[in-house]
C-alpha cells in the first residue's frame, strides 16, 4: 500500500473498474469493426475500428470514454448501412 500512496502523491491514479470494462468493451468492438472493414474493404469502418481500439489511451475520464466510444460505435453502425 505504500507504493500506492507514493503514486497518488505524484498525481497518478488507478482507473476505475467501469473505465476498465469500457476500455475492454470498446477495444473488442473496435477489433471487430477493424476486421469487418478489412473484409468488406470499407476504409471508414476500418479506421473507426482503429480509433475505437486506440482512443482509451488518450482519454482519462470515465464519462468521456463512454461518450466518445458510443459516438464511434454509432459511426461504425451508420457506415455499415
Amino acid at each position: 500500500m505504500n507504493e500506492l500512496a507514493a503514486l497518488q502523491s505524484l498525481g497518478l491514479e488507478l482507473p476505475s473498474p467501469l473505465y476498465l470494462i469500457g476500455a475492454i468493451l470498446f477495444g473488442v468492438f473496435g477489433l471487430a469493426a477493424f476486421r469487418r472493414g478489412r473484409q468488406t474493404e470499407r476504409r471508414t469502418t476500418t479506421w473507426l475500428g482503429v480509433a475505437l481500439m486506440v482512443y482509451p489511451y488518450a482519454v482519462s475520464r470515465t464519462w468521456l470514454l463512454y461518450v466518445v466510444g458510443a459516438a464511434l460505435c454509432a459511426g461504425v453502425l451508420l457506415d455499415q448501412r
